[in-house]
């Protein structure tokens, strides 16, 4: 894959262009569809009476400047990395029994080898109101369900190249990082970029939830009745709401995406107690542990998705944090990459080189 000459991104035709401020740009040449991510410090975690446990306590981060897609990976990206590589993806594959009896809950009965089929978590509104403690009632199993076909086998991405993929486990995003020279940020970086340089507010937009116009949420009776106030019913085309103050489209809502730290509820406070001050480049906890799930260690998941609702989720917040286990996929989620300047060079001169030899 090309960094300096790769094919434009399909974007919505609608697309807002953000008025970002490139003076504090690293030297030229700047690598495609990322923005510039100054670095700086900043107040991490919980703020506002939606904060979880897992958001505790808050701390303070240095981030060191850093490149960032300004959009989520979309289906044609995506699409060029499988023509490339011939890669194929969890959700594609036949799932290994072993690995999910080490995932599920202790005496959770496991399909047979021959019940076992690709495919993947697949949202299905219910009819009518229904307890919000039992997500299985919308979430449902759906074998061919892929980042080809998003809601089901009879599904396409047909003229869809400008949503962004989903169906993508956190193996996955780390192949496709791999290919393009990237990495996946950090949950220090990505909430550093979500913030947009605001700080002390529960949401990036300040004291107030994000409306309609802003990102792309679920409004009405969740799990039954979605008004689409916003537009969509599902995922939106990228550049559909407006960039942030560093130019990065839909880092809130749309769909969650993967970042690098395995997942910890606790992992804020064995922070702060080997680093009482600032923080500098946080790279998460060496394992994951999820206390629901012991067995099951889990990366972080950031910014919420067309699902998030003041019901259930609450979770387009820039401190949200939620997590899944690293061959997982569903219908809401998907990624974008990072990388540092130095990274930038190297991968460019690497490209570079290589285009010379040609």
């Amino acid at each position: 894959m090309s960094l300096v000459s790769a094919p434009l991104h399909a974007v919505a035709a609608h697309s807002r262009e953000a008025k970002i401020d490139i003076s504090s740009y690293p030297a030229k040449p700047w690598p495609f569809g990322m923005v510039w991510i100054p670095g700086g410090s900043f107040v991490m975690g919980g703020q506002g009476t939606s904060a979880r446990a897992d958001e505790y306590p808050v701390h303070t981060v240095r981030v060191d400047g850093f490149w960032m897609d300004k959009t989520e990976v979309t289906n044609h990206e995506f699409a060029k990395f499988v023509e490339a590589t011939g890669y194929v993806t969890t959700a594609e594959r036949k799932p290994n029994r072993e690995e999910l009896r080490r995932q599920l809950p202790e005496g959770t009965a496991i399909p047979s080898a021959d019940q076992l089929k690709p495919g993947s978590l697949v949202f299905t509104p219910t009819k009518a109101p229904v307890s919000l403690e039992d997500y299985r009632q919308w979430w449902k199993w759906s074998e061919g369900a892929s980042w080809k076909c998003p809601s089901g086998p009879k599904s396409s991405i047909k003229g869809k190249g400008a949503f962004p993929v989903v169906h993508v486990s956190y193996t996955d995003a780390e192949a496709y990082c791999k290919w393009a020279h990237k990495r996946l940020p950090t949950e220090a970086e990505w909430e550093f970029a979500a913030r947009g340089g605001t700080e002390g507010q529960p949401y990036a937009s300040g004291c107030a939830m994000p409306s309609h116009k802003q990102i792309n949420s679920w409004q009405g009776a969740f799990p039954y009745k979605n008004t689409t106030k916003d537009g969509y019913a599902l995922a939106a085309p990228v550049q559909t709401y407006p960039a942030n103050a560093y130019g990065v489209y839909e880092i809130i809502g749309n769909v969650w995406e993967w970042c690098h730290d395995w997942y910890r509820s606790d992992y804020y406070k064995e922070l702060l107690s080997t680093h009482p001050g600032t923080v500098v480049n946080p790279q998460g906890p060496e394992s994951g542990y999820d206390a629901r799930q012991p067995t099951g260690p889990k990366r972080v998941q950031r910014g919420g998705s067309f699902l998030c609702n003041e019901q259930f989720c609450s979770s387009y917040r820039p401190s949200a944090r939620m997590c899944s286990s690293p061959d997982t996929s569903a219908q809401h989620v998907g990624f974008r990459c990072v990388m540092s300047d130095a990274e930038w060079r190297e991968a460019s001169a690497k490209e570079t080189t290589k285009l010379r030899n040609w």
